[in-house]
């Protein structure tokens, strides 16, 4: 009778102890995988704030583009 006892705490004391392991094993894991994410997040607003940026200077190209064409509209007609 003492012999059961003693392995059911046997095995109750392994239990919990590979139940604890995996918890801690599972929380570096989700932690590692977080911080993977906030980086390529990260890596992706910088790009979308480099394009913003891209696309805001290409739309003041082509507004200066636009002066020079009428301004050559301009010096075209007053040849005529």
């Amino acid at each position: 009778m003492m012999a059961e006892i003693i392995v059911a705490l046997i095995g109750l004391i392994g239990s919990g102890c590979g139940a604890l392991v995996g918890i801690v094993v599972q929380s570096r894991l989700i932690k590692y995988r977080i911080e993977q994410l906030e980086k390529r997040v990260g890596e992706h607003n910088n790009l979308v704030s480099r394009t913003y940026e891209n696309e805001k200077q290409l739309q003041l190209h082509d507004e200066k583009i636009a002066v020079v064409n009428h301004r050559i509209s301009d010096l075209e007609e007053m040849m005529k």
